[in-house]
């Protein structure tokens, strides 16, 4: 079993996660700040990190740049946060984070997202400036006069998608982006997606087909 560290500021969600965890054979150390969490990650060395992006002192965000700037991201992240945005989201995911739970966090997902940090190294951090995994192109009027267009570029799938359209509509771009990248990644099996994603194979050919991605190389049976 592994030592989880546990971040959040709020009380109930800690003790949530650690009553799972704990249920699952894990070693959970809890966390409600960002000073108590470096304390935490240098004194215990965690095998898995759950991050919430949203804290009072220093954001979870900013926490997970500083331990990627000073080559501490040596555990897998996963981020979690009931507020936050795409934008937020692929920075994380960029900067090192390996997955983001949306709040409210499901049992299954939870221990899927576990289950898959467990199994995997973090992603190397990228410095900024020099970052060309995703690449973020913005244009703003003055005195609001005009509009803004923010995209952001998934060059593993060639797909963008803009961040000042509908919610919906961005969420959709992202999960496409998302899912065509995974069936890259798995050479087109839908077995080898719903494992990774978490999702059932018929859920998973659903959700394809409502975001239009192209089954035509997909494998259903692996």
């Amino acid at each position: 079993m592994a030592n989880i560290l546990v971040v959040d500021d709020e009380l109930g969600i800690r003790d949530l996660l650690f009553e799972i965890l704990n249920d699952e054979g894990h070693t959970v150390e809890l966390a409600d700040n960002a000073a108590a969490a470096r304390a935490a990650r240098l004194a215990n060395r965690p095998d898995l990190v759950l991050l919430d992006i949203w804290m009072p002192d220093t954001d979870g965000v900013t926490l997970l740049k500083e331990w990627a700037s000073t080559g501490q991201l040596n555990m897998p992240v996963i981020m979690m946060s009931g507020h936050a945005t795409i934008e937020t989201a692929v920075d994380a995911t960029r900067i090192g984070a390996l997955a983001f739970l949306e709040k409210p966090i499901t049992l299954q997902k939870l221990l899927k997202a576990v289950e898959l940090g467990l199994s995997r190294k973090p992603a190397a951090p990228v410095a900024a400036a020099k970052s060309n995994a995703l690449g973020a192109v913005a244009s703003q009027s003055t005195h609001g006069a005009a509009t803004s267009t923010q995209a952001v570029v998934l060059p593993a799938t060639h797909q963008s998608f803009e961040l000042d359209m509908p919610l919906r509509e961005a969420r959709d771009a992202f999960e496409k982006a998302y899912f065509e990248f995974h069936l890259n990644q798995e050479n087109g099996s839908m077995t080898r997606v719903a494992e990774k994603t978490g999702l059932e194979r018929t859920h998973l050919y659903r959700k394809l087909k409502q975001l239009g991605v192209d089954l035509s190389k997909a494998k259903r049976i692996s």
